[in-house]
């Protein structure tokens, strides 16, 4: 862990150049989790980045952690140092279901690890939830929800569970009748959403929501198209338009300080057609959404087929504008890669039905959604109704 350390700092230090012309006002300790890495080495590191100079003094500064990794002199000493915001995997408040997913705590050590952040002056949590999981009924999850709202956080995540290829939840529960159907998992959505929005929690982006002025400002630079510069293997960076990454393996990136090796694994620059595609993709993740202005400033291109589209989504409940600016209604973001390709594909000047390799993979897709019965009726009538027009 210390060669670890050791070669970040380094790594901050080398990029100190760069890093320079930038005022530092969001932090994130994250990927994995940091704090089995120890609160004096996360010290450590952040202190390399104040030894800049560059650090705003009210700066977002957050780190990820599990329930059961977290001791009160370790917040104390992180909040003394200058983090200020904790995002808790909480997953579930039903013990038998974390066991099940191969989680280390326990509800109890979540609320225990909440404590213990206020009384160090951690005031700014976030929760971290997970639904569709094994066996999780729709009153599983309305419990683990009840039960994250009682503990105040300031901002709750809610994720729908992917199985990833590789991981020992694939090889336990693909195909397997223990996870919710996708109907229930689109209820548990919509639930989540209507639940929280009447504790005073709005939602701000697909999976993410906060009480007022408490969104993650971090990852909103993700979703806005800001620069941000990553440091640890596989650490992605976007300046401008220029994007880069590190190598994977943790030995190799060591390795990379230790001996002079070479750390990078991708670099490329980002034309104005992807930065586009990239404004509308990411953009219509959030409740902000995009507008025409902000388009044509990237892209100087035609809007009108995309808000033509984007009307045919608000026909239907699956969008809807505020002032000048789009964005998906909660049932939009239940489909919302399916709506988002659909624009894309408008931007590109094309339709997905005249291309016969597009349309088996628009067939492919489809017959892979899930959404409520509803929404399903009213998107086959729309994507039926393009065909015909294109068959006429």
């Amino acid at each position: 862990m210390e060669d670890y350390r050791d070669a970040v700092i380094r790594h901050i230090y080398e990029s100190a150049s760069s890093l320079q012309a930038y005022e530092i006002d969001t932090v994130y300790f994250g990927g994995g989790t940091p704090s089995y890495f120890g609160a004096r080495r996360i010290c450590d590191l952040f202190q390399a980045l104040k030894d800049l100079g560059n650090v705003l003094r009210d700066a977002e500064v957050t780190m990820e952690a599990n329930p059961d990794s977290l001791r009160r002199e370790d917040l104390r000493l992180l909040r003394r140092n200058g983090v200020n915001r904790i995002s808790l995997g909480m997953q579930s408040a039903n013990n038998d279901i974390l066991r099940l997913i191969g989680r280390r705590h326990n509800f109890q050590q979540v609320q225990m690890a909440v404590r213990n952040a206020r009384k160090s002056g951690i005031e700014n949590i976030s929760l971290d939830l997970i639904y569709g999981l094994p066996s999780q009924s729709k009153e599983d999850w309305a419990d683990t929800l009840a039960k994250a709202i009682e503990l105040h956080p300031t901002h709750i995540s809610c994720y729908g569970l992917q199985l990833e290829e590789g991981t020992p939840l694939y090889e336990r529960y693909h195909d397997s009748p223990m996870i919710p159907s996708g109907d229930d998992q689109a209820d548990m959505y919509l639930f989540a959403v209507e639940t929280l929005r009447t504790y005073g929690y709005n939602q701000y982006e697909i999976s993410n929501f906060s009480l007022p002025g408490k969104e993650c400002r971090h990852n909103l630079k993700y979703w806005k198209l800001q620069d941000y510069v990553g440091f640890g293997p596989s650490a992605a960076s976007c300046v401008g338009n220029l994007r880069y990454s590190y190598i994977r393996d943790l030995d190799a990136y060591i390795r990379g300080f230790t001996e002079d090796g070479d750390i990078l694994a991708e670099r490329e620059t980002i034309s104005d057609v992807a930065r586009a595609s990239e404004y509308i993709m990411l953009g219509m993740r959030t409740t902000d959404g995009i507008n025409q202005g902000e388009y044509r400033r990237i892209y100087r291109s035609d809007w009108t087929p995309i808000e033509k589209r984007l009307q045919e989504f608000r026909a239907r409940g699956w969008a809807d504008t505020r002032e000048d600016r789009w964005f998906f209604t909660p049932s939009g973001f239940l489909v919302s890669n399916q709506l988002i390709e659909i624009l894309l594909e408008e931007q590109a000047g094309e339709k997905v039905q005249s291309n016969p390799w597009m349309q088996k993979a628009f067939d492919r897709q489809f017959d892979n959604m899930t959404m409520p019965q509803d929404d399903e009726d009213r998107f086959r009538a729309i994507y039926d109704s393009e065909l015909l027009k294109y068959d006429t």
